[in-house]
């Protein structure tokens, strides 16, 4: 999800200016506002520092114009139960997330404005080229008077703009916290060194990967037996840039055949894929059974098995 704001620190009190956030992040509960309110704080501490912002630019704000360190550290970050996480070309997908957040005693989490989520990011944390968000601050039950374990979902919108083909691939996860202490985070004037705010990036992240899909057709059928058979098929996969989809081109593909009656497929031959993401070979008929493609997937791209197409061999 690509956010973009600007800073700026007047007589000791921040002033913040309008938010790019997504169409889709209008979804949920009040997602935009909340979305685009944490991005304020983001902003502010990390250009704080002379750290590049979110748009790639440098802003010299004050020392006495940031938000101060809230006492909170986060472990245990578990995202989508460490399995890849498959994104179609345009269909929202939502995938579950864990952590546990440990505080300081003058920490307050169960006060009506403290926020907590965890967040997907492409590149450093510092200058994510892209970010991945949920809809919806991230719920957090305490296990101990300064532990809680908390639970949220990332929220994709393919078709909105949160994905293009080069974020195919690894992604790191963070997570933050911001505690606004009775400021109005609505508001276009607070006093910013009221607000507490923690953030941690660089933990372990499932890879984000385009959706594929497969076909096969094993003709003639019926056939006779000793006689050839030529199976063609295609592999595509999500467009992220176009919001459709593609061939995937010379990729390895395994021919299988299943008896009929069997439950076992077993590989017959590894073939590539055209320029286009087309397949197609021959074998002689031997007996009744079921033939599919099978693509084990790479790092930027989902497996995906074909639905096998059964020949009848007279």
């Amino acid at each position: 999800m690509r956010i973009s704001a600007t800073v700026a620190a007047v007589s000791g009190a921040l002033v913040l200016s309008a938010f790019a956030v997504p169409a889709a992040q209008a979804a949920g509960s009040d997602a935009g506002s909340y979305r685009s309110d944490i991005a304020k704080i983001r902003e502010a501490a990390h250009t704080a520092s002379g750290k590049a912002t979110l748009s790639g630019s440098t802003v010299a704000t004050p020392a006495d114009d940031q938000p101060y360190a809230l006492n909170v550290t986060f472990s245990n970050i578990k995202v989508n139960s460490g399995k890849p996480i498959v994104a179609g070309a345009a269909a929202h997908v939502s995938v579950p997330v864990t952590y546990t957040l440990t505080h300081g005693t003058d920490v307050d989490i169960t006060a009506s404005d403290f926020w907590t989520d965890l967040f997907l990011y492409k590149g450093s944390l510092d200058e994510p080229s892209n970010m991945i968000f949920d809809d919806d601050l991230a719920k957090c039950t305490a296990t101990s008077a300064t532990v809680a374990s908390c639970k949220g979902s990332l929220d994709i919108y393919p078709g909105e703009g949160d994905l293009s083909n080069t974020d195919a691939g690894a992604w790191k996860a963070g997570a933050e916290a911001i505690a606004w202490n009775g400021q109005d985070p609505t508001s276009t004037s607070i006093d910013i060194t009221k607000v507490g705010y923690a953030d941690k990036g660089g933990f372990a992240s499932p890879n984000v990967t385009r959706l594929s899909k497969l076909t096969v057709n094993a003709a003639p059928e019926p056939v006779k037996k000793g006689k050839t058979i030529t199976v063609t098929g295609k592999l595509t996969r999500a467009n992220w840039d176009a919001n459709n989809y593609t061939g995937y081109s010379t990729q390895p593909v395994k021919l299988q055949f299943r008896k009929k009656n069997s439950t076992t497929y077993t590989t017959v031959k590894t073939i590539k894929t055209s320029s286009t993401g087309a397949l197609k070979t021959t074998l002689k008929a031997t007996v009744d059974g079921y033939f599919r493609y099978s693509f084990a997937g790479t790092s930027t791209t989902a497996p995906i098995n074909a639905t096998g197409d059964y020949v009848d061999v007279k």
